[in-house]
């Protein structure tokens, strides 16, 4: 573009829509009342606005909104005039979308009441007693609160983008069929006195969750977008299995001699056996036992089952996972590009707002510093944030303005990483506490409260070897209690000596404090209430026998939490601390990612119920009987190895909760062909497309994308940190996101790319 585009006019319309969602060119009706008219000459020589009472304090609203949006990622394709303004912020608001978020929770945690419920201690049938069954109306009356408050929540933002927009927004659109579909859904549920089987509107409820994240929505699409270079592999990795299903099949064809047909009894009768044995064996959940008939016969049959493994096992599926992690890594690149594009056009459309605000400037395009400091007192930011760009605009206090450059590079702020330091330590006048404070505060004193700890986690491992054996009434539980109690007074002392080196905001501010303090002053407590209790050590009254916790209870309560509290050396040593704070990201920053599995899970455990609940049922002979008594009942189901002789009973699809466990149990792999051919027989065949299924998105599909981001935050982190001692991390504390992941590998985008979207805006509009 040229210059005169750098240097463009911009012109808002008041009653323009919103687009939290796209873009698109717009018109303008500059006979319409409330416009707003700014002008900027190329030459430089004039800065003009033809303002109305109230146009500073829109054009403050403006900027505000638009760097709200850079900071969270926004687009900025909204309604600019002052009550949408108003009503876009309510709706961004913490409390708004904390709400929002309570109400996708309860309609998906609805599943578990919701008939068949999951309201039962055990999910056995054999011992299962009568789940609680809610009447009807009970889920519908919330389900439909639910459905009402999406409703608002659709209008909201249909208003805020406008008609135009809402058209053009697939998403949007979506939402609006899924309202739909679900109150006709929830009407002919009620008007059946909820006894219908299907709950079709059930297997939607998902839906609610991604669209109301964009990051999730994000996610979606580069997983869509990573398909094609999957089913390729995917495709090699099945012509894999159908030939040497065939192969197995003729090598281990029916003989007349009847002992060597263990093989083909067991696992190659037919085609359909066949692909069932070696897809389980893919998965090596049942190696050894598939090649066991033939390799006892001749050890020459290892080689086919071998061959098998290592190209399919080894070379295909490992070749799945560096396709997932190198595509998926790649297409996660350009989302979070997208992500930086929106930031930038935020602020540039903040800093194209400000620029002819505060004094008459004629000479230069710029915004004054007084305005932009009470721009930045308004915006709802993290406070760090806000203070880290408030310091840098007062560095311009003096000249009184900020060019466009200096303008947007006060917010490179929001792209570094943030770096909590902790506060200084307390003064003290006294030569003797200072001393003190220096021996307290080195860290040679929490190595010497690591050793204590574990020498205490030594004693109870060495306690309870001795007393593995022993009955209860023959431990001498007093013993480890004073043990016990000598500990927990050094942790006291440590604890306070640790306050007076660093004062209360100095310890607090290290999380390992906090999780150490925590757990000292609950075993102190404790320790109090067993002395309280039991009055005084070796007394004989016996707590126990008037319904209180006997000593070795309250004993083994105290031990666990010591055992817990060992976990303070974490943040000690360097990988380990390194390994804790990858977690501690993954949580925080790939919620997405566990939202998008949460909605698979929900999926089909949905469809599961739908197909095979109550479909396996134990024979009234075995109601009631142990895992030992089953033992000896003597019947073709109890096959070693099979679903019955292994007791997987609890695992079925009989209610949601009890899906969701088999299909975490089917997603580990192991021994999830007991299922898949328990299933068979019991309903169909075809039953194993749904368990296939479910292992190709879950294990091959969702734990490879998973692996791959741990190595990505993992390597990032590791990179960062080589250099850095343990006492630098310790003392101070990085916060990562995935924009950050992907920072030196973003490009940034062009004034004129900025300048072209900020000219599709269906409000803003440019003029050349």
């Amino acid at each position: 573009m040229s210059r005169m585009e750098t240097d463009s006019l911009l012109t808002g319309n008041m009653n323009g829509a919103s687009g939290d969602y796209g873009s698109s060119s717009g018109t303008e009706d500059r006979g319409s009342p409330g416009n707003r008219r700014m002008s900027y000459s190329v030459a430089g020589q004039s800065c003009s606005v033809d303002r109305t009472p109230g146009d500073e304090e829109l054009y403050l609203q403006q900027a505000v909104v638009f760097i709200e949006d850079a900071t969270q990622y926004r687009s900025i394709n909204h309604r600019v005039d002052a009550r949408s303004l108003r009503l876009y912020r309510w709706y961004y608001s913490r409390i708004c979308q904390w709400f929002l978020g309570l109400t996708i929770a309860v309609l998906l945690l609805l599943a578990f009441v919701e008939r068949p419920s999951s309201l039962s201690i055990s999910s056995d049938p054999r011992f299962r007693s009568p789940a609680w069954q809610p009447p009807c109306g009970f889920t519908e009356s919330f389900e439909i609160v639910c459905l009402l408050i999406f409703c608002l929540d659709l209008a909201v933002k249909s208003y805020l983008i406008g008609w135009e927009e809402f058209r053009k927004n697939k998403w949007l659109i979506a939402y609006t069929a899924v309202i739909v579909f679900s109150v006709i859904d929830w009407v002919l549920s009620v008007s059946m006195v909820c006894d219908e089987r299907l709950r079709v509107r059930r297997l939607l409820r998902p839906f609610f969750l991604l669209q109301n994240s964009s990051l999730m929505k994000k996610t979606l699409k580069c997983i869509k977008r990573t398909l094609p270079e999957i089913a390729s592999v995917i495709l090699l990795l099945a012509l894999h299995l159908c030939l040497f299903t065939m192969i197995g099949m003729l090598l281990f064809a029916k003989s007349e001699d009847p002992k060597r047909n263990g093989q083909w009894e067991l696992h190659f009768k037919d085609f359909s056996s066949s692909l069932t044995s070696l897809l389980v064996l893919l998965t090596t959940a049942n190696n050894p036992d598939v090649m066991i008939p033939a390799y006892s016969l001749n050890r020459g049959y290892s080689v086919f089952f071998v061959s098998f493994s290592v190209i399919g096992t080894y070379c295909l599926m490992n070749l799945l996972t560096a396709i997932i992690y190198n595509q998926f890594r790649g297409y996660l690149l350009m989302s979070v590009q997208t992500s930086i594009i929106r930031r930038r056009l935020g602020i540039r459309a903040a800093f194209q707002i400000l620029c002819c605000q505060g004094a008459e400037r004629a000479a230069e395009e710029g915004v004054a510093v007084d305005v932009m400091l009470n721009v930045m007192s308004r915006v709802q930011m993290k406070s760090y944030y806000r203070a880290a760009i408030t310091k840098e605009v007062q560095q311009y206090a003096d000249v009184g303005y900020m060019d466009r450059e200096q303008f947007r590079k006060i917010f490179d702020e929001l792209d570094k990483d943030r770096i909590k330091e902790h506060p200084p330590l307390p003064g003290y006048n006294s030569p003797v506490l200072q001393r003190l404070q220096n021996v307290f505060s080195h860290y040679y004193l929490t190595i010497l409260g690591n050793a204590v700890a574990l020498a205490n986690v030594m004693s109870i491992c060495t306690i309870l070897v001795l007393n593995s054996d022993k009955s209860t009434a023959e431990r001498d539980n007093y013993i480890m209690e004073i043990i016990n109690m000598c500990f927990i007074l050094y942790y006291l002392f440590e604890m306070c000596m640790k306050i007076f080196a660093f004062g209360w905001k100095g310890y607090l501010s290290y999380r390992n404090n906090i999780f150490d303090g925590f757990l000292t002053i609950l075993l102190l407590l404790l320790q109090i209430t067993i002395y309280i209790t039991y009055r005084l050590p070796y007394s004989q009254w016996d707590p126990s026998s008037h319904g209180v916790m006997s000593l070795w209870e309250m004993v083994r309560l105290i031990n666990m939490l010591i055992v817990v509290r060992f976990l303070r050396i974490i943040p000690d040593i360097k990988l380990m601390a390194l390994v804790a704070s990858t977690l501690l990201d993954l949580l925080k920053n790939f919620r997405a990612f566990a939202g998008i599995l949460m909605v698979v899970f929900y999926v089909f455990a949905v469809i599961g119920i739908w197909l095979f609940e109550g479909a396996i049922k134990p024979p009234p002979s075995m109601s009631g009987l142990s895992n030992s008594s089953m033992e000896n009942i003597s019947n073709f189901s109890m096959e070693c190895g099979t679903y019955e002789q292994l007791g997987y009973w609890p695992n079925n699809f009989d209610d949601f909760g009890a899906s969701i466990v088999l299909l975490y149990d089917v997603m580990i792999v192991n021994n999830w062909q007991a299922f898949m051919d328990a299933y068979s027989r019991y309903t169909t065949e075809w039953s194993k497309i749904y368990f296939v299924s479910w292992w190709l998105t879950s294990s091959v599909m969702w734990v490879n994308l998973f692996v791959a981001l741990i190595l990505e935050n993992f390597i990032y982190k590791w990179d960062r940190s080589h250099s850095c001692s343990v006492t630098d991390v310790e003392r101070i504390r990085y916060e990562t996101s995935v924009q950050l992941m992907f920072r030196e590998q973003i490009k940034e985008p062009t004034e004129e790319e900025l300048l072209c979207q900020l000219h599709q805006h269906p409000h803003l509009h440019l003029h050349w």
